[in-house]
């Protein structure tokens, strides 16, 4: 099995974080580059990470969370936070930042631009938002992924108050909306009943359909 196999076998969502133990700030910020390295829908990247360390925040978004430990337990937290809505100056953004980076453009390109200039502002903004969250999703896996290849705990959340947690980070300023969160953290050693379970999955038979 390799590495990256063996720890996706090992990492579950941890239930009980030990707040005595911190993750690094280095291990942190490569699983927040795993994040933004991820691909998503044309490259407009149409999301952002927050990242929350302080406690009383924590405690807060943690009262709008179902109560659930590890928000505060763990010594960080990742908020992931989808576009409200595609607009022009976002798009715009996107393309520009790109030619910048790469030095040119082309015909191609730039008819690519025009063409989602044309459809995607044109669309409901909750459309929009449904689409960017799907991608914010994918930054989401990729966090997941790297905090296990680190060997850092984690938990995927939905289970919170999406506009009490934009209201506590004022995500509606930045035209933010959050879609997961994600509490980083060590688990506490006999405390967490989950973490002897074995992992469960369908079989690849059940899982996979291959067509040759």
């Amino acid at each position: 099995m390799s590495d990256l196999l063996h720890k996706l076998q090992w990492r579950y969502a941890t239930k009980k974080m030990d707040p005595a133990k911190a993750v690094a700030a280095d291990a942190v910020e490569r699983i927040v580059e795993a994040a933004r390295l991820a691909p998503t829908s044309s490259g407009l990247q149409p999301y952002e990470i927050v990242l929350v360390t302080n406690p009383e925040v924590r405690a807060q978004i943690r009262a709008k969370a179902n109560g659930q430990a590890q928000i505060t337990d763990g010594s960080h937290l990742l908020v992931f936070a989808a576009w409200d809505n595609y607009t022009p100056e976002r798009i715009n953004m996107m393309f520009d930042l790109t030619n910048a980076q790469r030095g040119n453009t082309s015909e191609g390109w730039e008819n690519y631009r025009k063409m989602l200039l044309a459809a995607y502002p044109a669309r409901p903004a909750q459309t929009n938002f449904e689409h960017a969250a799907r991608q914010a999703y994918i930054g989401l896996g990729a966090a997941l992924v790297a905090a296990a290849f680190e060997g850092v705990d984690s938990t995927p959340m939905e289970g919170f108050e999406p506009a009490a947690v934009d209201v506590i980070l004022n995500l509606g300023a930045r035209g933010l909306r959050s879609v997961a969160i994600m509490p980083l953290g060590y688990r506490e050693a006999g405390a967490d009943w989950l973490a002897p379970l074995v992992k469960v999955r369908r079989p690849r038979e059940q899982f996979v359909t291959e067509v040759a």
